[in-house]
């Protein structure tokens, strides 16, 4: 004979909204160079101008709660890319004034910019968690729900901290581009139940653990804060493996049938104490 609890939990379906847990606030800045004003600057100006600007990166660089890094981006789409990590979106707002405030800003024209949260997919999690809770029939969105839910995100938190809230990657290359999945036409992302895809997601997974010696990822989550869903930011000691890796992952199910890409930027690290070079000093 079923319990109430029983029927209620046959009767319930499980949530499709995989749980995430979230670390760093990332701001991407893409900007361009004002050469020919630089220019008509006299010798003693500009070391004053980049003397300054030093010390800005190099105070970002070594930020305890969250660190910066300027790359000078290769192509037409801008000269630089400076990358922020920070605990909250009141410190990104302050990294970008501390830039603002400086006077090599006077050259430097913001193109472009993306803003994300540093994310994990907890698909797996997800749907033993919630299978779980369904099983002791719980109602999905109770109050109950709700608190075993956050439970179970403040253990994930905790045991993924270092991914969650990582120190800038030191590799000498940065590769960063916007995605989304596919959620209109014939094919929708959204409309998969859950299980199918942490399937497709588990196996795309197993292409970048291949490649985890040589590149290190950083996913962050733009939903409702940018006009992608996903930001991928790739770190490597060598260009090329951006290109083997992002190449393999397309054959993957989920990216070659749902995933739609954006801009791509590549660029090198430029330390604070090498500003000097990348503008002719």
């Amino acid at each position: 004979m079923s319990t109430p609890h029983t029927v209620r939990s046959e009767l319930a379906a499980m949530p499709e909204t995989p749980l995430t847990v979230e670390g760093y606030s990332v701001l991407h800045q893409m900007m361009k160079f004002r050469w020919p004003a630089w220019r008509q600057l006299s010798a003693l100006q500009k070391n004053e101008i980049v003397e300054e600007a030093s010390s800005v990166f190099s105070a970002m660089e070594q930020n305890r709660n969250g660190q910066s890094a300027l790359f000078s981006l290769l192509g037409h789409k801008g000269d630089w890319m400076l990358v922020h990590f920070r605990e909250t979106f009141d410190a990104l707002s302050e990294a970008e004034r501390q830039f603002a405030r400086s006077r090599l800003s006077d050259f430097v024209e913001v193109t472009s910019s993306y803003l994300s949260v540093i994310e994990l997919g907890l698909y797996e999690s997800s749907i033993k968690t919630y299978q779980g809770l369904l099983d002791r029939g719980i109602e999905p969105h109770s109050s109950e729900w709700k608190q075993a839910i956050e439970e179970t995100l403040a253990r994930q938190r905790e045991a993924m901290r270092p991914r969650l809230f990582p120190e800038m990657p030191a590799h000498k290359y940065i590769c960063f581009y916007p995605m989304d999945r596919r959620r209109g036409e014939e094919k929708n992302w959204y409309t998969l139940p859950i299980d199918e895809r942490q399937r497709q997601m588990n196996e795309h997974g197993l292409v970048g653990r291949r490649y985890a010696g040589e590149v290190k990822q950083i996913i962050s989550g733009s939903i409702g804060f940018d006009d992608w869903e996903w930001g991928v930011t790739l770190f490597a000691d060598e260009p090329l493996v951006f290109k083997k890796l992002i190449y393999e992952m397309r054959f993957d199910e989920v990216s070659a049938i749902y995933a739609l890409f954006g801009t791509f930027y590549v660029g090198i690290r430029c330390p604070a104490a090498d500003l000097g070079k990348i503008i002719g000093l």
